[in-house]
């Protein structure tokens, strides 16, 4: 083989080797962007490096790997979501405490499913790898807690640190919890079942509302039913002879006129 051949070998096979190690770069990645979603941006952001962001997540990956997490029974479900909707009765009356109570309440569910509880940085970067989704509610209901703590917080603040809290409890409890209230949908579909019972009835009733066409004809109708009333109370008065009818008026007329010639002859033979 000449030399000429050699070195084209050697390109070809670097530049093969290349592309191996650049497809391998990019599918770690993809895989790492799948798995902690907005988490991997965060965590380049924070490093400053892609390469180091990566190493970051992978080493998450390891320690993740090394928890014993165990699902909640249906029991615990139960427990949980009938805790949660106290959380969010006392909140009517005391929405400090109820942040509280959420924060206290969600750090249990953490430790029941497994993961360590002790150093809340800790706590993100173990939930990171199964629960990115829902981090950030977390990190903003952690936030707003501690602004609770030093009497920083508003009432809108600490409404929304509970809907933040219950984003990441739904997702641990792997359910929503329980609702003391009908959801939109739900009364979305009763108001349209009880406008289609309205609707039914008016047309049954013969009631349509179609630009006012309807509610004119039933005054024509009206107009023509006085009309019959008043022609039946004639009839009725002529049968009872309180006012003869009309063609009764004219026979009595004729003959009237006939008992006046009736009478002339007699007048001129006078």
């Amino acid at each position: 083989m000449s030399p000429v051949a050699v070195i084209i070998l050697i390109i070809v096979i670097v530049v093969i080797l290349v592309a191996i190690v650049l497809g391998v770069q990019r599918s770690r990645r993809r895989r790492l962007q799948n798995t902690f979603g907005p988490e991997y941006e965060r965590a380049v952001a924070d490093t400053g490096s892609r390469a180091d962001a990566e190493k970051e997540l992978r080493e998450r990956e390891r320690r993740h790997a090394e928890l014993e997490l165990r699902p909640l029974s249906a029991e615990s479900q139960a427990r949980y979501s009938a805790a949660w909707e106290e959380v969010q009765i006392q909140f009517v009356d005391n929405p400090k405490q109820a942040v509280t109570t959420a924060d206290d309440l969600v750090t249990r569910l953490i430790g029941e499913r497994g993961y360590p509880t002790g150093d809340y940085d800790d706590q993100l970067a173990n939930l990171s790898v199964e629960h990115a989704r829902t981090l950030g509610h977390y990190r903003d209901a952690h936030e707003i807690s501690l602004r609770n703590q030093r009497g920083e917080a508003s009432t809108e603040d600490l409404r929304q640190a509970l809907v933040h809290y219950r984003a990441l409890f739904a997702d641990l409890l792997g359910t929503e919890p329980v609702r003391t209230e009908r959801s939109a949908a739900d009364t979305s579909t009763v108001e349209a079942d009880d406008a289609d019972r309205v609707g039914a009835h008016r047309a049954d009733s013969g009631f349509v509302d179609n630009d006012g066409v309807d509610s004119v004809r039933t005054d024509d109708d009206r107009v023509d039913t006085d009309r019959v009333d008043t022609d039946r109370v004639d009839t009725d008065r002529a049968d009872d002879g309180s006012a003869p009818r009309t063609a009764d008026r004219r026979t009595d007329t004729t003959a009237s006129d006939t008992d006046v010639a009736r009478t002339r002859p007699d007048a001129t033979s006078r």
